[in-house]
């Protein structure tokens, strides 16, 4: 007896039809064209989950150098200085400060500042 895939064949090219709702053109209604769109937006996906990370870290440390050097210290400088004094906050949360409570990130600036 022959299988026919009449059933499946539909429900597999929905999905995927489904996944290409977005998409622009033949890519939402050319099952092969959304098939490939499908496979490169995932591809992308999972590529940029890892770029975000790297995007963030690039945009604290440009919030953190712009808000010390406003009180007259670079970035590096008040890295550094923080290692010196073992101040433990990471880049996430200085940036945070130094947007959102700038008198806090203001006296860990001048703790850095300070002579031992």
């Amino acid at each position: 007896m022959r299988v026919k895939r009449g059933v499946s064949a539909r429900a597999k090219h929905k999905k995927i039809l489904n996944k290409a709702k977005g998409m622009q053109h033949y890519r939402t209604r050319s099952f092969r064209l959304a098939k490939q769109g499908v496979i490169k937006s995932l591809r992308y996906s999972y590529r940029d989950r890892r770029n975000k990370k790297r995007d963030l870290r690039a945009l604290w440390i440009t919030r953190i150098n712009n808000a010390s050097r406003e009180l007259g210290l670079s970035y590096s400088q008040l890295i550094a200085g923080m290692k010196a004094k073992n101040i433990t906050i990471d880049r996430k949360m200085l940036a945070d400060l130094a947007v959102n409570n700038p008198k806090a990130f203001e006296a860990i600036v001048n703790t850095v500042k300070e002579k031992k």
